[in-house]
């Protein structure tokens, strides 16, 4: 069955864009990004941002828009059992050309998983002016970090804010 990403969250004072390949199940069927409660994103960034963690969607999104950050997929279509990246297919990336064009003030884009950067590097061209970061993915499914490795990796986000 072919699954839909979410619209992007970003506005027009976006610096940042963190992409992740495709929202899992539980956020498809949530209509939030990041919304299983397994994928620590959320704890990583209020983590990183010194902020105390929520559960709250409305708030996360504030966090967000206070940090000039955006959020949005790879991948607009795909198909896929499950929700791990390696499963995959027939997969239809978002165009990148026209967003680029669009919301010209992202000037670092952070991908959540190498799996993301790959779909990226397959379909879309990366932008001179804009600076490209890889971090390890926040899935839970990621199990050859702990939190606190993944998080010495995440406060990079402090050094584009």
């Amino acid at each position: 069955m072919m699954k839909t990403a979410l619209l992007p969250f970003i506005d027009n004072h976006s610096t940042i864009l963190i992409l992740g390949t495709m929202p899992g199940e539980e956020s498809l069927r949530l209509q939030q990004y990041y919304g299983n409660r397994g994928n620590q994103f959320w704890k990583l960034l209020f983590t990183v941002f010194d902020q105390p963690f929520t559960t709250d969607y409305t708030k996360r999104i504030e966090l967000l828009q206070s940090k000039n950050i955006a959020i949005w997929d790879v991948l607009a279509y795909c198909e896929r059992d499950g929700s791990l990246d390696s499963k995959i297919k027939n997969e239809i990336p978002n165009d990148f050309e026209v967003f680029f064009s669009t919301y010209t003030k992202i000037r670092t884009v952070v991908f959540s998983s190498k799996n993301a950067a790959k779909f990226y590097d397959k379909y879309a061209i990366r932008q001179s002016g804009i600076h490209y970061h890889i971090l390890p993915s926040p899935s839970g499914a990621n199990a050859t970090k702990s939190f606190d490795q993944k998080l010495e990796e995440w406060k990079i986000l402090n050094n584009f804010i």
